[in-house]
């Protein structure tokens, strides 16, 4: 006979129920099975919950939604109802500040939206919102859940309603990890910034099949949407890398150089580069031949913080730099002409990248630098059937409705529309400065002379050696380094040698600056 002493101690409903939760809770993080993850792995990618450790300071991350499983809606689905439904969703911090992240699962269902799935991204968007910080999206999904039907169509609509909402006041980043077809494809494009992986991230609105089936081309995934075709020939891509560990580690990167929200400041940084010091490296980096190339890199790296900046779209409209970086550890945007490739000219897509990443600046408080060397506008039919007129006005418009400091400096030439178009100082940048080797002017010397002097140049016995001497001396009347100066459109004549310490010195006296718009519910830029 057992004594009282000799039983066992009784477990009480409350823990039975604890510890039927732990089992439920573990259930839900393991996933569908070790199979699946193995699949997942062999294809080069992580699981959602890898890639949420990966972008977020260890042990920060706090889920909601776990245990939320989709209703039984038929088809096969009522024996299928895995907990998270296909999404993790919870926020964390990145350098100590909150983040909130939604990954999609592509172990159940595909990572496939449907009606649980979608209210699960729809809350956490909410949050991210209404506690002012970024929103993360770690994408791997093959679309809207056939099986539910028009619901999961009316889930991503929730989503593109809260991206547009959102728009300007948290930064959205897309991080492609995996397929994004059809309607799917709109919430990236509909974000701040999107990141793709090299062979394993692909975006498209028909796919191949579709294609092949109306039109009968041929074309693979990679070649349709992978990383390389939007980063290179689309845009729709901002970053490319090769693997997600490092593409992830890049996105903790550009979190660190924007504020939480619309109402804040980015991070400042304490400064190892000292501020006023001088860069005797611009005297000799950018030639006084205004038809010779450099690369505007090297003049951006020897201005900004230990050279270091983070290109946005570095490989789309490479004729335009737009880059993110430090001046004396307070961030900037950086937008500059690169001679290296078209000259520095203006196209449709330099204008397109150029306005999207102004919008994004001011939206974002963040100040505007612009580095001028630009010949003007790309001629040709194809432009101007193309819309540059209404691309570059893109441009223009970003420029003029900015209202977050802005400091320009020519370089070299700054000819024509394109001159204004870049921040010029009738467009309302608060300093322009000039370097000793700046042609401000209508257009180049020679294109000036023949139109001026045509008739005096066709009548004359040596057109070659008349040409020349106008040219001369319109150069010296007109386009000397002084001119613009001396009528007030450019605030100081600078040496090259003292940009960075200008810079700096400008942007300090700018950090209080506060300009309103008039009063109207939006504007109606160029389509």
């Amino acid at each position: 006979m057992t004594t009282a002493q000799e039983r066992p101690p009784a477990v009480s409903p409350q823990r039975r129920l604890v510890a039927e939760l732990r089992t439920v809770r573990r259930q839900a993080r393991q996933g569908p099975s070790e199979k699946a993850t193995e699949a997942q792995h062999a294809k080069g990618k992580l699981t959602a919950r890898e890639r949420i450790d990966l972008l977020l300071d260890e042990g920060s991350f706090t889920e909601v939604e776990p245990l939320r499983r989709h209703r039984a809606v038929g088809f096969g689905m009522e024996t299928r109802r895995p907990y998270t439904d296909g999404v993790v969703t919870g926020w964390g911090t990145v350098h100590g500040r909150p983040v909130f992240v939604y990954a999609h699962d592509f172990r159940l269902f595909g990572g496939a939206l449907g009606e649980a799935h979608a209210a699960k991204i729809h809350k956490i968007m909410d949050m991210a919102v209404a506690a002012g910080a970024p929103l993360v999206s770690l994408n791997d999904g093959a679309g809207a859940r056939i099986q539910e039907g028009v619901l999961a169509l009316a889930g991503y609509g929730g989503i593109f309603q809260r991206n547009t909402r959102a728009s300007g006041v948290i930064p959205q980043i897309s991080v492609m990890l995996g397929p994004c077809a059809g309607g799917a494809a709109y919430s990236p494009a509909l974000t701040d910034f999107v990141f793709m992986v090299r062979e394993t991230s692909q975006m498209f609105i028909t796919g191949p099949d579709v294609i092949q089936s109306v039109t009968g081309e041929k074309v693979g995934h990679n070649a349709l949407g992978g990383a390389d075709v939007h980063a290179e020939t689309s845009g729709v891509c901002h970053f490319a890398y090769d693997d997600e560990h490092a593409c992830l580690e890049e996105v903790r990167y550009l979190l660190s150089l924007l504020p939480q929200n619309n109402r804040e400041h980015p991070p400042a940084a304490p400064p190892d580069d000292p501020a006023d010091r001088r860069c005797e490296a611009l005297l000799d980096l950018v030639p006084v031949d205004g038809n010779r190339p450099y690369d505007m890199a090297r003049v951006i790296e020897e201005i900004v913080d230990d050279g270091e900046y983070m290109e946005v779209h570095e490989r789309w409209a490479r004729n335009i730099v737009c880059a993110l970086a430090r001046l004396d550890g307070r961030v900037v945007g950086v937008v500059a002409n690169q001679p290296q490739v078209l000259a520095g000219v203006l196209d449709i897509e330099a204008s397109e990248k150029a306005a999207r990443f102004v919008q994004m600046c001011d939206a974002f408080n963040i100040p505007l630098v612009t580095l001028l060397d630009v010949p003007g506008f790309l001629p040709g039919v194809d432009q101007e059937h193309g819309g540059i007129i209404r691309h570059g006005a893109k441009l223009l418009y970003a420029y003029c409705n900015a209202t977050v400091p802005r400091i320009s400096v020519v370089l070299r030439k700054a000819y024509g529309g394109a001159y204004i178009v870049m921040d010029s100082q009738s467009t309302g940048a608060d300093l322009t400065y000039a370097w000793p080797t700046n042609e401000i002017a209508v257009m180049g010397a020679e294109g000036a002379a023949n139109v001026i002097f045509r008739r005096e140049i066709a009548a004359a016995d040596d057109p070659d050696a008349v040409r020349a001497r106008l040219v001369k001396e319109y150069k010296a009347e007109l386009m000397h380094p002084y001119y613009a100066a001396e009528r007030g459109l450019v605030d100081d004549v600078i040496d090259p040698a003292d940009t960075r310490e200008v810079l700096t010195r400008s942007l300090a006296m700018l950090h209080t600056k506060h300009a309103d718009l008039p009063e109207r519910k939006h504007g109606n830029p160029p389509a």
